[in-house]
């Protein structure tokens, strides 16, 4: 029998990887042919089966199916796991098996850090990650590597989660109370399950960045109406988050927001329109992960790997 033609990319890869490498790489994807992505979601709750299959001319073919069982958390096992497949865009043949939570986290954390550097004000120097689960780790990482004079503080629901978290990354402030944090706060990172707002609109000051991340599917969200109303908002991709997550499909439903107000997406960067326009203004961008960017994240990890 013949040896497989293809790789496997472990976790254990991940010192061949860099954040601004990977932004500047999910950057110039956006420069080619749009990417045809097709979601499909299967459902029992509060269980989820999200598989994600996107086609970029020039780039390949990724499929990644990801499992959510929330209720593991209580039996401490992964909420989250799948598998991620890279083909060839020239003949369809498979390439690479990439490591699920190796895309995951990389994807995650870098699609939040490119928007943030383009939409937070660059002496931002309070970040707020509000969540202390698997995403808030790598986005503390990820934007460490942005902002390294940065002081960050968590909250979470549960304050052992959060101390814990601050156990992990020194320097680390713990906060109980959520609005106290959002209001000090120069950039809010949120990654939660949250299904109602935990964020709101009035506690927001001139001049913050808010990065949404949890939500991703209809009934999830986590900032409020008012939250859209006041600030610039921002998403990665229209096409997987419009009509797909609650945190958009809610305030399009009430009126707070109309799609008009959603002022670009990643396709827009060429433009120049992704971006802060004064020092003052909210931002708030809205992280849907597509999977033309787990293609882009694949891509780039797999030839990392292969030029090691």
């Amino acid at each position: 029998m013949t040896a497989p033609s293809f790789e496997t990319v472990p976790f254990d890869c991940e010192a061949l990887l860099d954040w601004a490498q990977l932004c500047a790489v999910i950057e110039a994807g956006h420069r080619l042919p749009r990417a045809e992505i097709k979601d499909v979601f299967l459902y029992r709750a509060p269980d989820t089966v999200l598989s994600r299959h996107a086609w970029i001319n020039g780039l390949g073919i990724a499929v990644k199916t990801a499992i959510v069982f929330p209720g593991n958390k209580a039996l401490a096992k992964p909420t989250t796991g799948g598998s991620v497949t890279l083909f060839s865009d020239t003949d369809g043949s498979l390439e690479a098996l990439v490591d699920f939570n190796l895309v995951t986290k990389w994807k995650t954390a870098a699609d939040s850090l490119l928007a943030a550097s383009k939409l937070a004000r660059k002496d931002s120097r309070d970040i707020l990650i509000v969540g202390a689960g698997a995403v808030a780790h790598s986005l503390h990482q990820a934007y460490s590597s942005l902002f390294p004079d940065a002081a960050f503080t968590v909250w979470s629901r549960t304050v052992k989660s959060a101390e814990a978290f601050a156990q992990a990354h020194p320097g680390t402030r713990v906060m109980t109370d959520l609005e106290t944090a959002v209001r000090r706060a120069d950039i809010i990172t949120s990654a939660t399950m949250a299904t109602e707002p935990l964020i709101l609109g009035d506690w927001l000051r001139k001049g913050q960045h808010v990065d949404l991340i949890g939500a991703y599917h209809p009934g999830m969200r986590e900032a409020d109406d008012q939250a859209m109303r006041r600030a610039r908002v921002f998403v990665d991709s229209r096409e997987t988050t419009l009509g797909h997550i609650g945190e958009l499909i809610e305030p399009l439903k009430t009126g707070a927001l109309r799609e008009a107000d959603v002022i670009a997406d990643f396709y827009d960067l060429p433009s120049g329109k992704f971006a802060r326009r004064s020092q003052d203004e909210i931002t708030l961008f809205k992280n849907g992960g597509g999977a033309h960017l787990d293609l882009m994240t694949s891509r780039y990890i797999v030839d990392r790997w292969r030029a090691r």
